[in-house]
This record gives C-alpha cells, sequence and structure tokens, in this order.
C-alpha cells in the first residue's frame, strides 16, 4: 500500500507568521491534531496540538504569538509513492504521530496520521504491525 492510497489528501496549512489561534483555531474547525506549516510552497515545519500546549501555553505565551516559535522545524515527509511500511518505520524511528506527504515538487498533498495506521490493518497490513508502530511512537524516549 502507498501513502496516497491512506493519506488524508489536502490538509489544512498555515505558514510561519500565522498566530497559534489562528492555527489552533484551523484545528478546531478542522478536527485535526496537527498542520503543516508552509512557505513559498514547501514544508518548513508542523505545528501540533502538543506544541501549543507545551511549546506555548505552558510558557505563557500570547494567542498572537507566531507559529514559527513552537513549531516543529523541518520534520520528516515522505512521499505519495512512499510504501506505508516505510512510513511506520519512520514514525516509529522518530516517535512521531504525524507524517506530511509531498509530491515531487516537495508541495504538501496529504499527511498521514497515527490513526490512519489503524485504517491500514484493513488493507493488508496486521494488525500486529499498526500495534508495534504505536507502541514504538508512544513508548517513553
Amino acid at each position: 500500500m502507498k501513502a496516497r492510497d491512506l493519506m488524508t489528501a489536502a490538509p489544512c496549512c498555515c505558514t510561519p507568521d500565522d498566530s497559534i489561534q489562528e492555527v489552533a483555531q484551523m484545528m478546531r474547525d478542522h478536527d485535526v491534531g496537527s498542520v503543516p506549516v508552509v512557505e513559498s510552497g514547501q514544508v518548513i515545519g508542523i505545528v501540533t496540538d502538543r506544541d501549543l500546549a507545551v511549546r506555548a501555553l505552558a510558557d505563557g505565551l500570547y494567542p498572537g504569538i507566531r507559529v514559527r516559535n513552537v513549531m516543529t522545524v523541518a520534520p520528516d515527509c515522505c512521499s505519495e509513492e512512499d510504501d506505508v511500511r516505510d512510513i511506520e518505520r519512520l514514525m516509529s524511528d522518530r516517535q512521531v504521530r504525524r507524517v506530511p506527504i509531498v509530491n515531487a515538487d516537495g508541495s504538501v498533498v496529504g499527511i498521514i496520521a497515527q490513526a490512519d495506521l489503524a485504517r491500514a490493518a484493513s488493507h493488508g497490513i496486521s494488525s500486529k504491525e499498526v500495534s508495534e508502530t504505536v507502541a514504538n511512537i508512544s513508548a517513553p524516549a
């Protein structure tokens, strides 16, 4: 199975100059836990609900602070042609719950989240593989 078969296509994205409040509202409105950060059409970061809680709210940052101040810089991305097993390995090795999917130009075309892996179990990825990946992602660092 390829990434394009499992990914959520056309995820909402933000820029590094958007406010964290705008991104939090975007997450709420689209029911997502992460938003790729794009500049000049390329992924330069990702901001997650955890980033907002731990890097912003916990430090007392105000809602107008820019995404660039709390995002994870240069996230690992995968191609829409990558095999889902390779993405599972990446998620396990890097302990990340979401991976932006990019096309040949480096533009965001999708995202695969930990929850999407559960759907893969009905498409040829074994439940054991999925559970091992989730366990590895969630293991204490």
